[in-house]
């Protein structure tokens, strides 16, 4: 992704985010300091504290309150990244090894609580309780997305709204906080902060209907993984729950999803079925309607450059190939 042609409206502050962050985890204790900056040189799309800096665009724009508030969401976000690494025993993440390939998973685990920790003390020097409040419920919910993965696993019943409900507290539901406290913090009135909440919200189940079409579609060198990894660990996703419905081979796909062992060419074999199916046509039709909403949600908000820019953020997640 091309940081100039979405972020140009704060690619200056942006940098600056990326410059504090790593000054913020080049801590004393060397095994830490070790593992939090080989997490941040490993790149990443910075898309929550992007979200954060457009946001506040739009209202009473003020880098240094907004600068707390986006390193701590990007670090939320790093430290699920890190466990979902150990639960899916994930050796890659975009093209490089990921902390349980190299450091193993006590230390992974130990270094997203501590990311995590450190998300908590940013938050405690933007001495608002509202936004404290705010970041606690959507972390608790987070993780019951987090549980009820880990409980559906396998289960080829699923439904379009247990999926949903899954990826709304998994990935949407930090999007939208992004979007939302960037807005709250530059003192937006209420029916702003909602329309923001609700735009990064839609964008977010988006963003992750998605990568689930990419895990079965992509190129693996482009992906940064090998695809085929949520079949491989029983994660249901929405191209399977239609390809469950419409295959004419339903029964046989049942059969590969549900089955814990999967050689490769079983894999293989699945994924042509999801495909053969429409799963990966109807997802995509779903992630237009998400996009569609989101940018609906903008309407209302004044025509500056950052509107423009969200849109163009938009578009690019709906036809992402990475």
């Amino acid at each position: 992704m091309k940081r100039q042609k979405f972020f140009r409206e704060i690619n200056a502050d942006l940098k600056k985010v990326e410059k504090e962050l790593d000054k913020f985890l080049n801590v004393d204790d060397p095994m830490f300091s070790q593992t939090c900056l080989y997490l941040l040189q490993a790149g990443g799309k910075r898309l929550r504290p992007s979200f954060t800096l457009l946001a506040g665009k739009f209202f009473d724009y003020r880098f240094e309150k907004l600068l707390p508030v986006a390193m701590a969401l990007e670090l939320i976000h790093m430290a699920t990244l890190i466990h979902d690494d150990v639960v899916d025993a994930s050796l890659t993440r975009r093209g490089r090894p990921t902390l349980t390939a190299g450091w193993g998973n006590t230390v992974s685990m130990a270094t997203g609580d501590y990311l995590f920790a450190k998300a908590l003390e940013l938050i405690v020097k933007i001495d608002n309780s509202a936004v404290s409040s705010i970041l606690a419920d959507v972390c608790i919910e987070m993780c019951q997305g987090e549980i009820q993965q880990i409980k559906s696993s396998y289960d080829t019943t699923q439904t379009l709204k247990q999926y949903l409900y899954r990826i709304q507290r998994k990935t949407a539901l930090l999007i939208g906080l992004c979007c939302k406290l960037g807005a709250k913090v530059s003192n937006a009135s209420p029916r702003q902060i909602w329309l923001m909440s609700k735009y990064g919200n839609y964008l977010g189940l988006a963003f992750q209907i998605v990568d689930d079409i990419l895990d079965i579609t992509a190129n693996p060198k482009e992906l940064g993984k090998p695809v085929g990894g949520d079949i491989r660990q029983g994660i249901i996703t929405l191209p399977m729950i239609f390809a469950l419905k419409d295959s004419l081979q339903k029964e046989r796909l049942k059969e590969l999803l549900g089955q814990k062992t999967k050689t490769d060419a079983e894999v293989a074999e699945a994924i042509q079925l999801i495909i053969q199916a429409g799963g990966i046509d109807k997802s995509s039709k779903v992630v237009e309607q998400y996009i569609v909403k989101a940018k609906t949600n903008l309407r209302e908000l004044p025509d500056i450059p950052a509107k423009a820019a969200l849109i163009e953020l938009a578009d690019f997640i709906g036809e992402r190939s990475y």
